[in-house]
């Protein structure tokens, strides 16, 4: 059954097509959509690291509009639904700063390390999810997925090596603080995740957006008017400065309302594998956009990162499949269970309805009935 916002956007007829389509075209429609969530991350990346270059440095503005726009969107679908939220709103305000914070730290990188730098070492919150999950959510994890992530972990301590390594500045003024100021955003990120996918399993989808949209943009507008009120006011407004400031925004809602619908088709590894490409579209705008050398080292440590990445997604995958077969196992056995039962049911009614109606020829005489009972029986005394 489509979802009911594109059956009202499109019409039942056409949103029963486009169901089908996505069905049947999983990969293809995952892989195309996974490079445009690929892109908008790498947008979002170019727009901070621009801003950063302009002397902008105001993180938490940059993101108060996603939260806006967030809570405007699927805050009215809320409102429309008229019922009272399926989880307390504290969980949620504990999302938001969460969130915020995490956006902040990660933006704020920008103005001491490269781009290819963040976007790479952003993947550090993938083994801090798995750590995450298995203490709180008891998610069970094989052998394959440790050795996975342990080798994620190698490519991003080389990364950091090539940042400590690199003798061109061009890297920013303090490559090694911004490497810090990722790793603690990406920490607060796979908090965040966690976080969502607790109360996405609890709650609802859209009710997880807009409330975050609510409260992340009440924290963001709190910790502007502290912290960024006197940078946000001497900013020049140049058109050159409102473009990425604009644009990291609408990238950012674009990605936030588009990921969910990713896991839905193809799931968590074509996701992984399509981000992990971000890496190499920054890359490129460093190289021809920036005119800047990238260290070699750098290559080394994405080629790592792939390779645990996919070492991690293959192990994914075939504990998908195999979960997948013993849910088909089970759904069988219960569907053979359910068939005897009411086949069962189905000869006591038949044989209920021919002892009402005196059809005595499929019953056992009464001589025959005296012969099978017991010799006892047969012999007591008048």
């Amino acid at each position: 059954m489509p979802e009911k916002w594109l059956i009202w956007l499109v019409g039942e007829g056409r949103a029963t097509w486009i169901e089908r389509f996505l069905t049947e075209k999983r990969m293809l429609v995952g892989l195309i959509l996974g490079q445009f969530v690929s892109l908008l991350i790498t947008s979002t990346g170019f727009s901070s690291s621009d801003l950063a270059r302009r002397g902008i440095n105001i993180p938490t503005s940059q993101s108060f509009l996603n939260y806006v726009l967030l809570a405007i969107v699927y805050g009215i679908i809320v409102i429309k639904r008229k019922r009272w939220l399926k989880m307390p709103w504290y969980y949620y305000l504990l999302l938001g700063i969460i969130d915020v914070e995490a956006n902040y730290l990660v933006v704020k990188a920008y103005q001491y390390t490269s781009l290819t730098s963040v976007m790479l070492l952003d993947c550090w919150s993938i083994p801090c999810v798995i750590l995450l999950t298995w203490i709180l959510l008891k998610t069970k994890y094989g052998l394959r997925k440790f050795i996975g992530v342990g080798v994620c972990v190698a490519g991003l301590v080389l990364d950091v090596f090539s940042d400590v390594h690199a003798t061109d500045r061009a890297k920013g003024p303090n490559p090694l603080k911004g490497d810090l100021l990722v790793f603690a955003g990406a920490t607060l990120y796979a908090c965040t995740n966690v976080g969502e996918e607790y109360l996405v399993k609890k709650g609802d989808r859209t009710e997880v957006m807009a409330m975050l949209g609510v409260f992340g943009a009440i924290i963001s507008a709190i910790q502007i008017s502290i912290v960024e009120r006197t940078a946000l006011q001497s900013t020049q407004w140049t058109a050159g400065a409102a473009f990425p400031f604009f644009g990291f925004s609408l990238a950012m809602f674009v990605f936030y309302s588009t990921v969910p619908y990713i896991l839905k088709i193809c799931g968590a590894t074509v996701l992984n594998l399509s981000l992990l490409t971000s890496d190499m579209w920054a890359v490129l705008i460093r190289i021809f956009a920036y005119h800047e050398k990238v260290d070699w080292i750098y290559f080394v440590a994405f080629a790592v990162v792939a390779i645990g990445l996919g070492i991690y997604s293959w192990a994914s995958d075939k504990e998908e499949r195999r979960a997948q077969v013993a849910v088909d196992n089970d759904e069988k056995t219960a569907t053979d269970e359910e068939a005897q039962v009411e086949s069962s049911d189905q000869a006591f009614q038949r044989d209920g309805d021919k002892l009402k109606s005196g059809d005595a020829k499929h019953f056992p005489s009464t001589s025959v009935v005296s012969k099978q009972l017991p010799v006892f029986i047969t012999t007591m005394p008048a």
